[in-house]
C-alpha cells in the first residue's frame, strides 16, 4: 500500500497551484486521516458562532424592540434547533460531501433568517444590520473554512439572498444599498481568497507529512523484506542456517529463564544423492520444496521453526515441547513425507522419497551449550540411518537413543 500510494503523493506535490482536490486515492486517504479532526473543528466552531448569532438578540432589542418577539422566535425557535441538529449530524461522521453540504446549508439558513429579521423591521437603524452580514461569509470561509467549492457556492447564494432583501427594503437609501452590497461583495472575495489559501496550505502540509510517513513505511518494509530474505532459504522458503543459529540461542535463553523443555528434529532425505543422479538437480530442487512444505504442514504452532540446514538436511526447533510430543511431531513429519508418494527409484529400500529423523529433547540449564542438543539429535539421525532409514529415533540427552 505505501509503495503504491507514494508515487501518487509525489505527483500531487507538483500539480498546478489552482488544483485543490487530490486524485481519488490520495483524496480518500486525506479524508480518512483528517475527517474526525475536521468534524470536531466544525462542531466546536459551530457552537461558538451559534452562540454569537443568538446574542444578537441584544442588538435586536436595542434597534428594533417592536419586532423582538419575531427575532427571538427566528433565532431561538428556528435557527438554533436546526443548527444544533446539523452539528449533531456532523459529529456522527458524515461523508465528506454531506459534512460540507450540511455546514453550508446552515450558513445559508443563517443568512436567510438574518435578512428576514432585518426586513421585518422598519426601525430607523434596522438597515445597519446589513453591515454585520459580512460576518456570515467570514464564518463560512475562514472560521468554518468550508472546502473551497462549497465556500464559493455558499458565498454566491448568500450574496444573492442579501441583494434581494436589500434591493426590496424601502426605508434604505439607494446610495446605502449600493455601498452595502459593494462592501459585502468585497468581504466575500477577500474571505474566499483566504479560504483558498487556507485549504491549499492544509493540503500541502498534509501531503508533505504523508510523504514522509509513507517513505518511512516503505523503508521499514524494505528493511523487513531484506531481513526476511537474509533469514530465508531462497529455494524452499523456510529459515536458513544463519537464522537458526540466532533463534536457537534466543530460545535456549528463554527455556532457561522459564525452565521449559526445548527439542530439535534433524531430518535427512534418504538416498537424496541417488535421487539427484537419477532425476537431475532441477527435479531434486522440486523434491526439496515439496519436503519443506510438508514439514511446515506438521509443525505444532508458529513458534516452531523449520530450517533448511544444508543440502537435503532440515531441522525443526521445538520450544515448549515434551519428549512424547517431540517424537509425535517427528513421526507425523516422516509419515507425511512418505505419504506424498514422490518416486525415488534410486532408493533400494523403497522406491519413493522418505526421510530419517533424529530427535533430541532437553531442559536447558546454565552451563549447558545449545550445540549439545543439536549434536544429540544428529547422533540420533545416524542411528535412524543405521537402522535402515525411513524411521525416527529419539535421543534424550541423558541415556542412549531409543528407536521406534
Amino acid at each position: 500500500m505505501p509503495q503504491a500510494l507514494l508515487p501518487k503523493v509525489e505527483s500531487e506535490l507538483i500539480k498546478p497551484w489552482y488544483r485543490l482536490r487530490f486524485s481519488p486515492a490520495v483524496e480518500s486517504r486525506f479524508e480518512e486521516d483528517t475527517s474526525a479532526r475536521r468534524s470536531r473543528h466544525l462542531v466546536l466552531t459551530g457552537i461558538v458562532t451559534l452562540s454569537i448569532y443568538d446574542l444578537f438578540l441584544i442588538n435586536d432589542n436595542i434597534f428594533r424592540p417592536e419586532t423582538l418577539a419575531i427575532s427571538a422566535w427566528v433565532r431561538l425557535g428556528v435557527m438554533t434547533p436546526l443548527a444544533l441538529a446539523a452539528l449533531y449530524c456532523v459529529s456522527r461522521n458524515l461523508t465528506p460531501a454531506m459534512r460540507e453540504a450540511t455546514m453550508a446549508a446552515t450558513v445559508i439558513l443563517a443568512m436567510l433568517l438574518s435578512n428576514v429579521i432585518f426586513f421585518a423591521s422598519k426601525a430607523p437603524y434596522s438597515f445597519l444590520d446589513t453591515f454585520a452580514f459580512g460576518l456570515i461569509p467570514l464564518v463560512s470561509n475562514v472560521i468554518f473554512s468550508l472546502r473551497f467549492a462549497f465556500a464559493a457556492a455558499t458565498s454566491l447564494i448568500c450574496t444573492l439572498i442579501m441583494a434581494v432583501f436589500v434591493v426590496l427594503y424601502q426605508p434604505m437609501a439607494f446610495e446605502i444599498k449600493v455601498y452595502t452590497l459593494v462592501l459585502f461583495t468585497a468581504n466575500v472575495v477577500f474571505t474566499l481568497l483566504a479560504n483558498f489559501r487556507l485549504e491549499s496550505s492544509e493540503r500541502k502540509s498534509y501531503l508533505l507529512l504523508l510523504r514522509e510517513r509513507l517513505r518511512n513505511q516503505v523503508a521499514l518494509e524494505d528493511n523487513q523484506t531484506l531481513t526476511k530474505i537474509s533469514a530465508t532459504d531462497p529455494l524452499t522458503g523456510v529459515a536458513n542456517r544463519r537464522h537458526f543459529d540466532s533463534v536457537l540461542a534466543q530460545r535456549w535463553e528463554e527455556a532457561i529463564a522459564r525452565q521449559t523443555m526445548l527439542g530439535i528434529l534433524v531430518i535427512d532425505i534418504d538416498y537424496f544423492k541417488n535421487y539427484n543422479d537419477r532425476y537431475g538437480h532441477l527435479q531434486g530442487d522440486h523434491c526439496l520444496r515439496h519436503v519443506a512444505l510438508e514439514i511446515q504442514q506438521h509443525v505444532r504452532h508458529e513458534d516452531d521453526l523449520v530450517v533448511r540446514f544444508g543440502g537435503e538436511e532440515f531441522v525443526v526447533l521445538l520450544p515448549h515441547v515434551s519428549v512424547a510430543s517431540a517424537y509425535r511431531a517427528a513421526e507425523h513429519i516422516r509419515q507425511g513425507i512418505e505419504a506424498l508418494g514422490l518416486p525415488n527409484e534410486g532408493a533400494p529400500h523403497k522406491p519413493m522419497v522418505t526421510v530419517s529423523i533424529g530427535a533430541a529433547v532437553t531442559q536447558p540449564a546454565e552451563g549447558m551449550a545449545p550445540s549439545a542438543l543439536l549434536r544429540h539429535a544428529d547422533e540420533a539421525l545416524y542411528q535412524a540411518k543405521g537402522a535402515g532409514r525411513n524411521r525416527s529415533v529419539l535421543a534424550p540427552l541423558e541415556g542412549g537413543p531409543v528407536c521406534a
